[in-house]
């Protein structure tokens, strides 16, 4: 069933795992496509992005601990777009077509490539405003967490 398969941003993917206002949605998302295809570079930006909410206070050591644990399970099973020329050369096309940032380019460069540059509506599950109105434009079905 085509309806399992989901890109995730790494703007959804802390949520799962962190408290936040989009936490509820973001693991009902995870319950209907329960099987993630991420960018090779979402692994570190999840640990960044865990470790910053810990420095901010907003997670304990424990929550930490049990977040990157929670990570490290999903990210042992999920599909990962690998780097290479197709991701960077259309990585760096994004960058003037659409309002976004170097690693959103990224994000949306492997997303296209997962896709064979063939989104079609395919989902793409972000909770990333300006990410997900680029995705959108490219022909994805943004499922939008906020």
């Amino acid at each position: 069933m085509l309806d399992r398969f989901a890109f995730w941003d790494t703007s959804a993917i802390i949520p799962l795992f962190c408290n936040q206002v989009v936490s509820p949605e973001s693991r009902r998302m995870r319950r209907r496509f329960n099987e993630l295809t991420i960018w090779w570079g979402t692994h570190v930006e999840v640990y960044s992005g865990v470790n910053r909410l810990h420095r901010e206070g907003i997670v304990n050591e424990i929550q930490l601990q049990a977040s990157l644990g929670k990570w490290e399970k999903v990210y042992a099973t999920a599909r990962v777009v690998q780097p290479g020329d197709a991701v960077l050369g259309i990585g760096a096309s994004l960058t003037s077509q659409y309002d976004i940032r170097a690693m959103d380019a990224f994000q949306l460069a492997a997303a296209l490539v997962w896709c064979g540059e063939r989104p079609r509506k395919r989902p793409f599950v972000c909770a990333d405003k300006r990410l997900g109105e680029a995705a959108i434009s490219a022909g994805f079905n943004v499922i939008s967490l906020l």
